[in-house]
């Protein structure tokens, strides 16, 4: 008995290396943005940590920069992608509960932060997804 073998998505594209290559720029674009601005405006950054209750706010401004740029860097490169793509998954949920805190909005505020809330539970789920896809490609991480 013959079995047909569907061809996945990255069989039928050859791999394509330029979409590939795409998907996690675009996927990471958000937090090289967040980590160069803060880095350029570290004061800024400071700030930040600051409204968000974050203290000491220095270290932790110095900490997001490095992971927002580190762990993009990690899934950029290829080196170590699960981990920076388990890294941001649990940076984006945390950053959510922080940020995003619909349910004790006010009215007004409640349908945006709500909105901002479940899409960062999908890049979340993005991350997963890499994570994931580089343990398959690459095997469970030792």
């Amino acid at each position: 008995m013959n079995t047909i073998r569907t061809k996945s998505f990255a069989e039928r594209s050859n791999g394509s290396r330029l979409l590939h290559g795409a998907g996690l720029l675009l996927l990471v674009a958000a937090y090289l943005q967040g980590g160069l601005d803060k880095l350029i405006d570290f004061p800024g950054a400071i700030g930040e940590m600051r409204h968000f209750g974050l203290e000491p706010a220095l270290p932790m401004a110095v900490a997001t920069i490095t992971l927002e740029l580190g762990a993009s860097a990690l899934i950029l490169s290829g080196r170590l992608r699960w981990l920076g793509a388990l890294v941001l998954a649990a940076f984006t949920l945390a950053a959510s509960f922080l940020a995003n805190r619909f349910w004790s909005a006010p009215p007004a505020d409640r349908f945006m932060l709500e909105n901002a809330f479940f899409e960062h539970l999908g890049l979340v789920g993005a991350f997963l997804l890499v994570a994931w896809w580089d343990w398959r490609e690459a095997g469970p991480p030792r």
